[in-house]
């Protein structure tokens, strides 16, 4: 079982939603954990509980410092933390760009309504007042522009006839609650899941001039396109008996394979069977797997097998 996920929680207030993902981290199966809990506020109650749990804080007040000055505070607090993402958990600061930017796609934020409905604040009397009949909860991606990240999980909660702002908030949190924890676990896991890690080998295989995907021996393989099409990459998912779930990519031989290998034996293997032929093995499910270097053996890969006509159409693409 791969490590835990290191998360930093950021909060402004109670710290409701930081304190689902908390106990939620204790879970025996849980793929993730919190190593930071920090705030802008340094009297938010959120603070207390994570220190009688256990958790290292982070406080410090955004008055009197511009933006930059704090996000970028903020940004050392959690860089020293380890963390590898950041769970937004009631923190109700704007982000700065370059804050995002630094943690793009490894942000989420939790926000009370159903997205792309009712951005920003006040967001259950804006339901009421539209007359929905369902409300209820988003988690997504953070972007520099307010709550319009790719949503990643929503769960709707109805709306009753005699519902106050104050009400339905409390259902909603509810609702937050359960939601928020699912979704981060199944957003950290993604490097490990065997179904995303083919689907983005596929979208990159696919990418590339007049490629086809067909199976070979059971296993998902891409190969150039026509009768005379030649198979330049295959994902295996553990196949024989092999911890690893990778890319295999064709090298200049078996004296370029072992070189790989004993530079980076974390990152490169003998995949069994296609060893002997001088495939290497790229492994994909680690941390910090580099998909620039899947593009790279990929592409490179397809070049050796392609016709001339394609590698010339490639060729003149990377020019521009």
């Amino acid at each position: 079982m791969p490590d835990k996920a290191k998360v930093a929680a950021l909060i402004s207030g109670r710290g409701s939603n930081m304190a689902a993902l908390l106990y939620a981290s204790k879970l025996p199966d849980a793929p993730f954990r919190l190593v930071l809990v920090a705030s802008n506020d340094p009297d938010a109650a959120g603070l207390e509980l994570a220190k009688a749990e256990g958790i290292p804080t982070f406080a410090l007040s955004h008055k009197s410092m511009n933006r930059g000055e704090h996000d970028a505070a903020m940004d050392k607090a959690v860089r020293n933390s380890g963390a590898e993402y950041i769970a937004l958990a009631g923190y109700m600061r704007i982000l700065g760009e370059d804050f995002v930017r630094a943690w793009e796609g490894r942000a989420l934020n939790i926000h009370p309504s159903l997205l792309p409905k009712y951005p920003g604040l006040d967001t259950h009397e804006r339901a009421i007042e539209a007359g929905d009949t369902v409300a209820g909860v988003t988690v997504h991606l953070v972007t520099a522009e307010l709550d319009a990240g790719q949503i990643l999980g929503q769960t709707e909660v109805a709306v009753l006839p005699e519902d106050t702002p104050e009400s339905l908030a409390a259902r909603v949190l509810f609702a937050e609650h359960q939601l928020y924890p699912r979704v981060l676990a199944d957003y950290v896991s993604r490097p490990f899941d065997a179904a995303w890690l083919l689907d983005q080998v596929r979208v990159r295989a696919m990418d590339l001039p007049e490629v086809e995907e067909r199976p070979s021996h059971g296993a998902p393989g891409w190969r150039t396109g026509g009768k005379s099409g030649k198979y330049f990459a295959y994902f295996s998912d553990q196949h024989h008996g092999e911890d690893a779930i990778a890319l295999l990519a064709k090298t200049s031989g078996i004296d370029e394979m072992t070189a790989l290998i004993e530079r980076d034996p974390d990152a490169f293997y003998r995949p069994a069977y296609y060893g002997a032929s001088g495939w290497v093995g790229i492994v994909l499910n680690r941390p910090g797997a580099d998909w620039e270097q899947v593009e790279y053996w990929l592409k490179r890969s397809w070049q050796a097998v392609a016709p001339k006509r394609l590698t010339k159409l490639l060729d003149a693409a990377d020019e521009f």
